[in-house]
């Protein structure tokens, strides 16, 4: 059984963007200058591997290239994220979906050394046209499916509400079907949320056996350690565990996060109170008896038939 824990490495300024607030600057530096810090001491001193999510043109910033490729250099995989971070990813073109794919490869590619072997869509939303662009690019493995129900419900609620004031959030949501795909790592087919024969893995997020519940750093934070550590053992049976973390999840309001008081309500928990919380979701799955991982040697060991 395997835990592959990831980070999205998302800036502050996507979170104003989806509750329609103002932007402060783009390529916000809290995460990579303050965030990524907290990241790495965690992962050593919870003694696992990471895979980060990247956005490729947050790289064009010296100060957070230089911070990315310290972690790159201890071990940790960084993987795309897109270039420009396009929550409508889907409904570009096919030609900017793969200049999307392909940038935001290059721009990691140039400072880390290593080419990613996966990818994470922006807002986990994906469609048969962004796996053959993924393709395309020769990706080794998509780690975007999110199928979870309360997560799809609640966004919509959510988006709703923004719309009722008057705010235009950035999110969009995905198709429905994403609520039936598989909970496990699978090779997509057409359409891309039943399993077929495509070339590339799909590793999902994690989800608990029964409910579908969201196993997600916001989750988890928001749960307390008690909380997380029942979402943790919701998982135990999985082949897979992809737990997936946010920037955001090793900050609080005092890094600066204070227009976000009342729109994201995980920046009110302190720092200490989030790692406490998924360090205990890590201490169930290690304890169950989860080897952690890359997601990339994930979808190596997957493909070796595992």
């Amino acid at each position: 059984m395997l835990c592959a824990v990831s980070v999205d490495l998302d800036g502050i300024d996507q979170y104003r963007g989806l509750h329609g607030l103002p932007q402060r600057q783009r390529g916000d530096g809290a995460v990579y200058d303050v965030a990524l810090d907290r990241i790495h001491a965690f992962a050593r001193a919870e003694q696992i591997p990471l895979t980060l999510f990247a956005v490729g043109r947050d790289l064009s910033r010296d100060r957070s290239a230089v911070a990315l490729r310290a972690v790159a250099q201890d071990g940790h995989s960084v993987e795309n994220h897109s270039f420009d971070h396009r929550y409508d990813l889907t409904k570009l073109s096919r030609a900017d979906q793969r200049l999307q794919i392909r940038e935001g490869a290059n721009a990691i590619e140039a400072v880390t050394g290593r080419r990613p072997q996966g990818f994470r869509a922006p807002g986990y939303i994906i469609d048969d046209g962004v796996l053959d662009a993924l393709e395309a690019e020769d990706v080794a493995f998509d780690a975007s499916a999110f199928p979870c129900p309360s997560y799809y419900l609640a966004k919509l609620g959510a988006l709703a509400a923004l719309a009722a004031t008057g705010r235009r959030s950035a999110a969009i949501v995905a198709s429905p079907w994403v609520m039936m795909a598989p909970t496990e790592p699978y090779r997509p087919g057409r359409p891309w949320h039943r399993p077929g024969s495509r070339g590339l893995w799909e590793l999902p997020i994690a989800v608990t056996t029964t409910l579908r519940l969201p196993v997600i750093g916001t989750s988890l934070t928001m749960a307390g350690v008690t909380g997380a550590r029942q979402l943790a053992r919701g998982c135990i049976g999985r082949r897979l565990v992809s737990l997936e973390l946010h920037g955001i999840d090793f900050l609080d309001v005092a890094d600066g996060l204070d227009d976000l008081r009342g729109f994201q309500p995980d920046v009110e928990l302190t720092v200490g109170h989030k790692q406490r919380s998924i360090g205990a979701a890590l201490d169930v799955l290690r304890t169950a008896g989860y080897r952690f991982t890359s997601l990339s040697a994930a979808a190596d060991i997957f493909s070796e038939g595992y």
